[in-house]
């Protein structure tokens, strides 16, 4: 994986992410070179810097592109309002959950990332999915006019519905005639950070309100309804596709079989965390203000007993080189998958690139791998 801070493996999956995901190397270093040696002390220490100095670079952008968009570039100006709103979303989801201003960043980066919708893919809409007696907010990408098959994306611990939809699976997907619904679920994005939505382990629920959702729109077949989830994602879609039987397929990018493992592991500071201020960052996610009790509760974030229920076609990818999620786990999702018909299982190695978690240090490899099969599945 490209390194850009030696040493700091949270700080350097953040640069990766954003490069696979749209970003300029330049304006990426730009950003980056202002803080360099900060990153040297770890990757909690700094954070606020990393925000500042990410920010700069990313309203610069921002007063470019109404500019252009003045001028009536408005192709142009659109580009600028997209990666600016990559930088913004890539350097918000390193903050502490107390930081100040965190709100005000993430409502930010929604208006620009609306500004570009509006100016270059009118095609993405933002919509909202009624979920007991709140709303999961979302983005949807239409892929052709009429009825299309379409996918369900969910993010993990830490990403947001806008980094899904700057890494571009949702336009290789469109390329293939798939639409994308892009969905902060509970525990993420808006649903966290403006309406109070914490995770939890029956991920079910949110599954059977964002099909609900899908069933009311005249452009979404309704036997070709699948579910994708990345890093926790690679729990939450599992456990989803589980018991929520009007999916019809699911893939774990990234086998996040056993979670709460995990969390044991990174107590005993083994394994590599995705953020910066982890424990603040879970607590906050899954509504808990004690961690022992968070640890009690994380147990159950396992998928032992859970993935033999699994009917659908299952496809577990992971990295040979993960350092957050062991590989052990995506055989162990396979092994158990025995009642999916056609369950598949994909590690990317270091010599083709992807190795690293859900593949972020070659991410268009891992993606377009995924949207091959998910189009092969649903043309079936």
């Amino acid at each position: 994986m490209f390194e850009y801070f030696p040493g700091n493996y949270v700080w350097n999956l953040g640069v990766v992410a954003t490069l696979n995901s749209g970003g300029l190397i330049d304006e990426v270093d730009r950003a980056c070179r202002p803080i360099k040696e900060l990153a040297a002390q770890g990757s909690d220490v700094g954070t606020a810097e990393f925000m500042a100095s990410w920010a700069a670079v990313a309203e610069d952008l921002a007063t470019q592109a109404a500019a252009d968009e003045a001028a009536g570039h408005t192709r142009t100006a659109g580009q600028k309002y997209q990666r600016a709103t990559n930088y913004l979303a890539q350097a918000e989801r390193m903050q502490s959950a107390t930081s100040p201003g965190r709100r005000a960043v993430y409502q930010r980066l929604l208006d620009l990332q609306r500004k570009a919708f509006d100016l270059i893919d009118p095609a993405t809409t933002r919509v909202s999915i009624p979920f007991e007696g709140s709303l999961l907010p979302a983005y949807f990408k239409k892929a052709v006019e009429g009825p299309a098959p379409t996918i369900i994306l969910w993010n993990g611990l830490d990403s947001t519905k806008e980094h899904m939809y700057a890494s571009g699976f949702a336009h290789e997907l469109a390329a293939r005639g798939v639409n994308t619904l892009m969905v902060d679920c509970p525990g993420s994005g808006e649903a966290l950070r403006f309406l109070g939505l914490t995770s939890r382990v029956s991920t079910e629920d949110w599954a059977a309100a964002c099909v609900d959702y899908l069933l009311t729109r005249d452009d979404v077949v309704s036997g070709k309804i699948g579910l994708v989830g990345w890093s926790l994602g690679g729990y939450y879609a599992p456990r989803a596709a589980a018991f929520e039987k009007r999916l019809a397929l699911c893939v774990a990018w990234g086998a996040n079989h056993d979670w709460g493992a995990v969390q044991k592991r990174r107590l005993e500071r083994e394994g590599e965390n995705p953020v910066p201020h982890y424990w603040d960052h879970v607590l906050w996610v899954w509504g808990e203000d004690d961690l022992g009790t968070f640890i009690e509760k994380a147990e159950a974030v396992n998928l032992d007993g859970v993935v033999e229920k699994i009917t659908v076609p299952f496809l577990i990818c992971h990295g040979e080189n993960d350092r957050q999620i062991p590989l052990e786990y995506a055989h162990r999702s396979y092994e158990q998958a025995v009642n999916s018909p056609r369950r598949e299982l994909r590690i990317f190695t270091a010599a083709e690139g992807g190795a690293e978690h859900i593949g972020l240090d070659h991410f268009a490899h891992v993606q377009t791998y995924i949207a091959d099969w998910v189009s092969d599945v649903l043309e079936n």
